[in-house]
């Protein structure tokens, strides 16, 4: 898989993602490192997120989100690579706008992840990684439009850390 677009600057593996080999989480790895692919992500209810659209990443399909930026919406397909920043649909935001962000099947907003330590200026928000629908195993992504922070948690361990600091 090319590596090219994943910002291993600011993406730090973390905890034993060697014991992680689920199928919502593959993990590549190759003589850079680890690669963390989501394959399988969920809304609120359950709904699947990823292949909705038939967008790919490097052959990977992407997970699509519905966004709403001050009443227009859009659906929005992110790289289920962890650590791409690409991202393709609606996204002619402007950088630090406070988005909502919701299933694209269900229109339902997606679940606030609560408290998320060390980042007090952004919301996050979980897209889950198993029917189960647990915070113990998500993806949490910031509401602030550019705002790169994410996470990816999986039986209770951060995994995965994608920080521009």
């Amino acid at each position: 898989m090319p590596s090219d677009h994943i910002d291993r600057k600011h993406l730090r593996i973390t905890g034993r993602h060697r014991a992680h080999r689920d199928s919502h989480v593959e993990v590549r790895e190759n003589k850079e490192g680890a690669t963390i692919v989501v394959t399988q992500a969920f809304g609120p209810r359950g709904d699947s997120l990823v292949g909705v659209s038939g967008v790919e990443f490097d052959g990977c399909p992407a997970v699509t989100v519905l966004v709403d930026n001050a009443g227009q919406q859009g659906q929005l397909h992110l790289s289920p690579i962890h650590g791409d920043s690409r991202k393709t649909g609606f996204i002619d935001i402007e950088p630090g706008t406070r988005c909502q962000l919701l299933c694209p099947v269900s229109k339902l907003p997606l679940d606030r992840v609560p408290d998320v330590s060390g980042d007090l200026e952004s919301t996050y928000y979980a897209i889950y990684l198993t029917p189960q629908l647990s915070m113990g195993s998500i993806v949490a992504m910031s509401d602030i439009w550019g705002h790169p922070h994410s996470r990816i948690v999986d039986n209770f361990e951060l995994i995965s850390l994608w920080d521009d600091e």
